[in-house]
């Protein structure tokens, strides 16, 4: 619990209390839309059958929630759910509703919130060190995104976390760095114009404020790329490699019992941020 004003501050409220305000309800159906529309199409263009495919909407959840805060999270989790819906439905399609949740929580979380490698700039800032920060929020929201829907795979023995952690991260961060910048100095001005950035939208009260969020961000860091190099290390076996060989590898409950702690301290993290 972290105190703000005298008054007690629930960690990650604003995942709650946006469900308060007809704005941010419509922001999360707006989202859900915008992403499932650009993903239907391109379910015919898989990368791994029955799993993922090409997705250039992977831009979405990391500039929507840049924009729509907690609603770009909420959408980008339901949108994501509405596209299993067209070809990859079955029991990988929880770990990709969470999975694609945080993919759309860690950059509003994260932004503005890692010390020195934030770049203290608004998000229409066209400088080398706003795009830096972007990148750098949309590669940890691709690679937890990676590492839970991986998980879930792994859990019910359904595909190999080393292939479908570095599939799904590799594809979430190319489109997010490749499209993502674009579309949010285009989409920033107009959502501050038309009042529906998020921080404008809800009061600061309902949103959890930490007085070291750097502490989070740390730990979500750690706990995110953790989870991605130790589940794809003891999956493939690369940590049993030799020099010029490879593992044989594993399966099942070793990669589930390596990644954990890592998803554990990530979620942690978010809670401190």
């Amino acid at each position: 619990m972290i105190r703000e004003g005298g008054k007690a501050s629930q960690p990650m409220r604003e995942v709650v209390t946006m469900w308060r305000h007809t704005k941010m309800v419509v922001l999360v159906a707006l989202t859900a839309a915008v992403y499932a529309a650009i993903l239907i199409p391109l379910k015919g263009i898989p990368l791994i059958p029955g799993f993922t495919e090409l997705r250039p909407a992977n831009a979405i959840p990391v500039v929507f929630s840049l924009l729509f805060g907690p609603a770009g999270a909420w959408g980008s989790a339901f949108g994501n759910l509405i596209g299993d819906f067209f070809g990859t439905l079955g029991l990988g399609s929880i770990g990709g509703f969470v999975g694609n949740f945080f993919y759309g929580l860690v950059p509003y979380k994260l932004w503005g919130n890692m010390g020195p490698l934030s770049s203290g700039q608004p998000l229409d800032a066209r400088t080398g060190r706003q795009l830096r920060e972007y990148l750098l929020v949309a590669f940890l929201a691709s690679a937890i995104c990676a590492g839970i829907i991986s998980y879930g795979t792994e859990l019910f023995g359904l595909v190999p976390y080393g292939i479908l952690a570095s599939v799904i991260t590799l594809n979430n961060f190319i489109w997010a760095g490749l499209l993502g910048p674009f579309l949010l100095w285009l989409m920033y001005p107009r959502a501050k114009r038309w009042d529906i950035l998020w921080t404008e939208i809800m009061d600061p009260v309902e949103i959890s404020h930490a007085s070291r969020p750097w502490i989070g961000s740390v730990l979500m860091w750690i706990g995110g790329i953790g989870a991605l190099v130790v589940g794809v290390g003891i999956s493939t076996g690369l940590y049993a490699a030799l020099p010029f060989q490879f593992g044989t590898g594993t399966t099942g409950i070793g990669v589930v019992a390596g990644v954990l702690p890592f998803l554990v301290l990530f979620v942690l993290g978010c809670f401190l941020v």
